[in-house]
């Protein structure tokens, strides 16, 4: 029997896929939270095989509980859903050690051969999500004006970013120039865009 906690912070989206689990002889779902606060401790008190974890969570995201999953209980596998097929997140999702990554709109049979592909240790990739990373163009921008750009699209003004990444504001300010010229971008908040729809933010 293979054992899952369930996060998805939509009451009725959970019901349906505890449901459609439910009819699957060999899957068993142990636990369902409805916020990235509650997966670490759900899985430390019910030791789940997979945990099936929706990426845009209340609190801290899928992502993130993701990769705390993996620091406290490394041989608890992950699958991640989303509605969104950024190819960002799809690199995001390989940084925190995730196993398999599938779009929410994929039928019902899908997801439960995913939880048991994912069980068995193999990894699961949404064939449109695949594709998407494939065929994304390479970021142009440094890992630290992607940082700063991150932060601006966040809401963050130069000040405080500056004070979170240990820069001067006329330095943030350099990087901002620098993003908005490489991403021809007419100003912050076009360059924050054009990042976000190619998927490097």
């Amino acid at each position: 029997m293979i054992r899952v906690l369930l996060a998805e912070d939509h009451r009725l989206v959970r019901g349906a896929l505890v449901a459609l689990l439910g009819f699957e002889p060999d899957i068993e779902v142990v636990s369902e939270v409805d916020s990235g606060d509650a997966v670490v401790p759900a899985a430390l008190a019910v030791r789940p095989d997979v945990a099936v974890l929706d990426i845009d969570l209340p609190g801290m995201d899928g992502l993130t509980a993701a990769g705390r999953l993996r620091e406290r209980l490394a041989d608890c596998r992950v699958l991640i859903l989303t509605s969104f097929g950024h190819p960002a997140n799809l690199l995001r999702a390989r940084e925190a050690g995730v196993e398999g990554f599938m779009l929410k709109d994929a039928p019902p049979q899908q997801l439960a051969a995913a939880i048991r592909s994912v069980a068995a240790g193999e990894r699961v990739i949404d064939a449109k999500l695949a594709a998407a990373l494939w065929d994304a163009q390479h970021s142009p921008l440094t890992p630290r004006e992607t940082e700063v750009l991150r932060l601006t699209a966040a809401g963050a003004p130069p000040v405080e970013i500056a004070g979170r990444l240990f820069l001067s504001v006329g330095t943030v300010r350099n990087y901002l120039t620098a993003v908005i010229t490489k991403l021809n971008a007419r100003g912050k908040v076009d360059a924050v865009r054009i990042a976000q729809e190619s998927g490097w933010l």
